[in-house]
């Protein structure tokens, strides 16, 4: 079974005449999170300024007055920035190509980090910065030419750097989520050779990650994939100890919250059957919707001592049973904006909050066969056609999340 399609790029833009959505109060203070509570219930998410960039350019377009409200509200609906390393490292690129318009690209991570230092002063007091890091590797470690980020890179342009600019600023909030899809990628291809690396990186660099990102105004949660790939009766247990393992590697950071889940791929949260529940292969994965999946990992990670509360990715997930087999990652046709971000309506104590980790109407990849980058999945008899490629704006894709989004957008308060 195959793991959802990791994002390879840096999701970062050139900052001016961006829209700024709030102004911060000039009074401030240092924050220190308390991660042993839910710390969603005091801070919001903010509105990522790059991809809210894109989706006022894109509402610009659409014709339907209905449908252009709906996204506008979708651009006040807070979002997490990707920060992601590519082979080479100095060669990074913003995913959002030129969607943005923007006449210089960030081709370093430096630029990344410039970029957001630039958009913290504008981030209200009772926001969160949300960061999903993602530089461990190239692609699918079963892929030809696979290769991982040296330990050294990673640290020193990517950690590091990062870590830098957390410091800097001591009076915002900040929330990340670290390197989403390798765990999958791990367990579930843990006899390939191939993927022997990438295994040894992610326990000695995310351990470091760990180490270093542990401060007072960051909360930090650790990416496991969804109940689609890890809910397999084979595959929860060795994904908690990898968990467990890499916590104790890195000394038990007292700001490690937990996991967060649909961050690659997506599966509805409390659907129930599940989509997959009169299946043959049902009784070997009883995490059919992520509330099961959240409770069945996080009492694995809690006997172990390991932080096991959890944030989930509703960002196109607010229509259910699209697929037709759990591996189906690429631009699922049919697909909906699902909840808006909220610690709210869990129903779930391990449960945080839902948040929206990836930005709806970005392509997971091409449709297009003849494509050096074509993923198979992506061709797929369940996927949106046509899709450009990996990291481009298909505006299609978006106005039919907005038409299919449940719980239904509401425009009244929209002028």
């Amino acid at each position: 079974m195959k793991a959802s399609q990791s994002l390879l790029v840096l999701i970062v833009g050139n900052v001016a005449g961006l829209p700024h959505p709030g102004q911060r109060e000039p009074t401030c203070q240092h924050v220190s999170l308390n991660v042993s509570t839910n710390v969603w219930k005091t801070y919001s998410l903010y509105p990522n300024p790059v991809y809210k960039a894109q989706v006022l350019s894109a509402a610009q377009t659409i014709q339907d007055p209905i449908l252009k409200k709906k996204a506008f509200k979708v651009a006040e609906v807070g979002s997490f920035l990707w920060m992601c390393v590519t082979w080479p490292p100095s060669s990074l690129r913003n995913l959002y190509g030129s969607s943005l318009n923007s006449p210089s690209r960030p081709r370093n991570n430096a630029t990344a980090i410039s970029t957001i230092d630039a958009f913290v002063a504008d981030v209200p007091c009772d926001r969160v910065i949300g960061i999903v890091l993602q530089g461990l590797d190239t692609g699918y470690c079963s892929a030809p030419r696979f290769r991982t980020v040296e330990a050294e890179t990673y640290r020193k342009e990517f950690i590091n750097p990062l870590a830098t600019l957390l410091t800097s600023h001591p009076s915002t909030a900040f929330a990340l989520i670290l390197e989403p899809e390798t765990l999958p990628i791990m367990v579930l291809n843990s006899d390939l050779s191939t993927c022997k690396p990438l295994a040894t990186s992610y326990r000695t660099n995310v351990a470091y990650a760990l180490q270093t990102l542990n401060l007072p105004n960051v909360v930090i949660y650790l990416d496991a994939g969804h109940g689609g790939n890890l809910g397999w009766e084979s595959n929860l247990a060795p994904a908690a100890s990898e968990l467990a393992a890499v916590y104790s590697a890195a000394g038990r950071p007292s700001q490690l919250r937990g996991f967060a889940v649909n961050i690659g791929g997506w599966n509805a949260w409390d659907l129930s059957p599940g989509e997959f529940d009169t299946t043959r292969e049902a009784p070997r994965n009883r995490a059919q919707n992520e509330m099961r999946f959240v409770a069945l990992l996080g009492r694995l990670l809690g006997e172990n001592g390991t932080p096991n509360h959890a944030v989930m990715d509703t960002s196109r997930n607010g229509v259910p049973g699209l697929r037709y087999e759990w591996g189906d990652w690429c631009n699922v046709d049919g697909a909906g904006f699902g909840r808006f971000p909220s610690a709210e309506g869990t129903g779930l104590e391990l449960a945080d909050a839902f948040i929206w980790a990836k930005g709806g109407g970005v392509s997971d990849g091409t449709s297009d066969a003849s494509a050096v980058s074509y993923d198979a999945f992506c061709g797929k008899l369940g996927a949106f056609k046509p899709s450009p490629e990996k990291g481009e704006w298909n505006q299609a894709y978006f106005e039919m999340l907005l038409e299919n989004a449940h719980p239904y957008i509401r425009v009244d308060t929209i002028p």
